[in-house]
């Protein structure tokens, strides 16, 4: 059976304009591009002066601070901050840590001591929990942590002493520009649709059943619930937030827990599949825009 491709023409592409946290229009500077001509500003990142003229190194939206001007881009590598909350999956099994890949441009360091032991104990780690290190994370899990530390060569150094942090367990992971995921004082939401969500400032978003945390406090943040099934309605709901923020993502719209559930009631109109076509996409970010702005008034 032959399949005919489907080509698509960038002249043809749908695009929606950047919305910034006040509701307002962002525009987009590309490198090389005049971003101000007046003096007095100073320069940021992504900024250099040429012909007394301000102007983009990247392409992103300006960020104006007072007098200082930078310009974030919206592809790019993570670049951590302390106290920021990360997905991450774990890359290697070292000696007291391991590494973990962030979307950063090193790989992230969980040492042995940052983590809580099984049975929430609260002692010093010795040979034995060291020799248990792969019972408790191996290659390829995913994990929720907060970053603790950043070293002067960029290395993130991650703690998940919390007990909401810890090994992953089922779920999807979606993965989106870090630039696009906004900073709140809570990245860990419950929607009311009915699956629990992690915003990861890296850009890696966790989606999942909304857990029953009975019984399971003293674990030390290392779930094992990998046999529990997962009902069809919670893997229906999952798949369509997966794909309402895959639109989100497309459109360039900042992601947090309003904008996804404003999203996944605009998008109920659709199937779950239909949801992957850029005129849905567009069509459901629209509207979500829309939403956010009548909220802002």
């Amino acid at each position: 059976m032959n399949v005919t491709p489907v080509v698509r023409l960038a002249s043809d592409r749908v695009n929606i304009p950047l919305v910034c946290d006040d509701g307002q229009n962002q525009r987009l500077f590309t490198p090389g591009e005049v971003v101000t001509r007046q003096q007095g500003f100073m320069r940021g990142h992504g900024t250099y002066m040429e012909d007394d003229a301000l102007k983009s190194s990247v392409a992103g939206v300006m960020v104006q601070v007072n007098k200082l001007i930078t310009v974030k881009a919206l592809k790019g590598r993570y670049v951590g901050e302390i106290g920021d909350v990360v997905v991450a999956r774990v890359t290697e099994v070292q000696e007291k840590r391991w590494k973990v890949d962030t979307n950063s441009r090193l790989d992230s360091v969980l040492l042995l001591s940052s983590v809580n032991l099984p049975g929430g104990e609260l002692r010093r780690r010795g040979v034995e929990d060291e020799k248990q290190m792969r019972k408790y994370l191996q290659e390829g899990d995913l994990i929720s942590a907060e970053v603790q530390n950043v070293h002067s060569d960029g290395v993130l150094s991650l703690h998940t002493r919390s007990l909401k942090y810890g090994k992953l367990s089922q779920g999807i992971l979606v993965k989106v520009f870090p630039s696009l995921i906004q900073r709140r004082k809570t990245h860990f939401h419950n929607l009311p649709c009915g699956a629990s969500i992690i915003l990861g400032n890296n850009g890696f978003i966790w989606i999942s059943p909304i857990a029953n945390n009975e019984g399971e406090g003293n674990r030390g943040g290392f779930t094992q619930n990998l046999d529990d099934v997962v009902t069809k309605e919670d893997r229906k709901t999952i798949a369509r937030l997966r794909n309402c923020i895959l639109a989100l993502a497309h459109c360039k719209m900042m992601l947090h827990d309003t904008s996804i559930l404003y999203a996944y009631e605009e998008s109920c109109k659709y199937e779950t599949s239909e949801l992957l076509h850029p005129e849905c996409m567009a069509d459901v970010a629209f509207l979500t825009q829309h939403r956010l702005r009548v909220l802002e008034l």
